[in-house]
């Protein structure tokens, strides 16, 4: 065997072993940008949810306002 035929083979090898981590590399990248946009998802709901909260909390306090169960902050 001549050292450019050894030469060849090691770079082949080498290219699989790239091809492999390239794939790999692929399916990191797809799964990260799945949780990123769960995160996405997950952070806008909790700012829905905290509006939600708070207008809540406005309309116990006018209720409790008009039943005379609080004073009024006006």
């Amino acid at each position: 065997m001549t050292d450019d035929s050894l030469i060849i083979k090691h770079l082949q090898a080498i290219r699989a072993i790239l091809g492999e981590h390239g794939e790999r590399l692929e399916r990191i990248e797809t799964r990260l940008s799945s949780i990123e946009h769960t995160v996405g998802f997950i952070y806008a709901g909790a700012g829905d949810d905290r509006a939600t909260m708070q207008g809540l909390a406005r309309r116990v306090e006018r209720i409790e306002r008009r039943l005379e169960l609080r004073e009024g902050d006006d």
